[in-house]
């Protein structure tokens, strides 16, 4: 197995120089073409020309999936579609598609409020696949409001829609309900980078954890913040990750640097919660969480 590295610079070249298969699992949150104002990539491209750059990454991407292998893409309404026509065409099975809502999302003023994004879970064989239950198991309503003695003592997969709605208090909405409480990451939280864009490690946490095993190799051609490298080190798996900004690239590496392997994570601290009149916390608001 090749050992955990961060690359700097285009990803295509990088991935395309790595050994087929070598990756357990894929996580990739690419350029949404939406217009974010990102230091070094432009945003706004042609849609002919982002979707044929989505090709010759997901190419890429894909042969460096292991046989046993899974594929995440991220993504939001203006591409999700043409990534599952993509992601089928390559002959990967898709397990699930994944709608991830929150509710302090984009405020827009000709179309309805934008709070959600994708999520599409793949894998390379139909049958043969690494899928851990048991970590991310969540209490069901059976358990917690009906005491149903039907109910699987050891609880229920998550859904395959995730809401997370952090304007609730902590009281009334408790992380271990049958519906899965995972804030973005907001301007207060401890957690918060430098980066524009921020995936919330809990997301990677549930996918890392029910996709591979300690050892294996999670690999994300789109480095970002450095989320999926951090919880990838921190559930003691191999981190393999490319990132085209060498700004950005030295915060990923100044973010792992403070992490011990094999660590997990710790509970999402905030470092101060301001509030506006009727209770309900203020949050940051952005485009999309990387």
């Amino acid at each position: 197995m090749i050992d955990s590295q961060l690359h700097v610079g285009d990803c295509v070249a990088w991935m395309d120089g790595l050994p087929a298969g070598s990756a357990d699992l894929v996580f990739a949150d690419p350029p949404f073409n939406i217009g974010y104002d990102y230091d070094v990539y432009h945003d706004k491209r042609a849609k002919e020309e982002y979707l044929a750059f989505a090709d010759t990454w997901l190419a890429a991407a894909a042969r460096v999936v292991a046989p046993a292998g899974s594929f995440f893409v991220a993504i939001g309404d203006e591409y999700a579609a043409e990534y599952k026509v993509r992601l089928d065409a390559l002959g990967f099975t898709l397990r699930n598609w994944i709608v991830w809502h929150y509710t302090f999302g984009v405020n827009c003023s000709r179309k309805f409020n934008r709070s959600h994004a994708h999520i599409l879970y793949y894998t390379r064989h139909p049958q043969r696949f690494t899928f851990n239950p048991d970590p991310v198991r969540v209490p069901s309503a059976r358990m917690t409001t009906y005491a149903d003695r039907r109910a699987n003592p050891v609880g229920k997969l998550p859904d395959d829609t995730w809401v997370l709605r952090p304007q609730d208090t902590d009281e009334h909405f408790q992380p271990g309900s049958d519906t899965w409480y995972a804030s973005r990451v907001c301007g207060t939280f401890k957690e918060r980078t430098g980066h524009p864009c921020q995936m919330p490690e809990a997301v990677l946490d549930r996918i890392i954890r029910v996709t591979t095993d300690r050892g294996d190799a999670v690999l994300d051609p789109f480095g970002g913040s450095g989320t999926t490298l951090a919880v990838a080190k921190k559930l003691d798996r191999k981190y393999l990750g490319c990132e085209l900004s060498a700004d950005y690239a030295d915060g990923i590496r100044s973010r792992l640097d403070l992490i011990e392997e094999g660590e997990g994570l710790k509970p999402q601290t905030v470092v101060s919660r301001p509030r506006v009149p009727g209770g309900r916390r203020t949050q940051a608001a952005g485009l999309k969480p990387r």
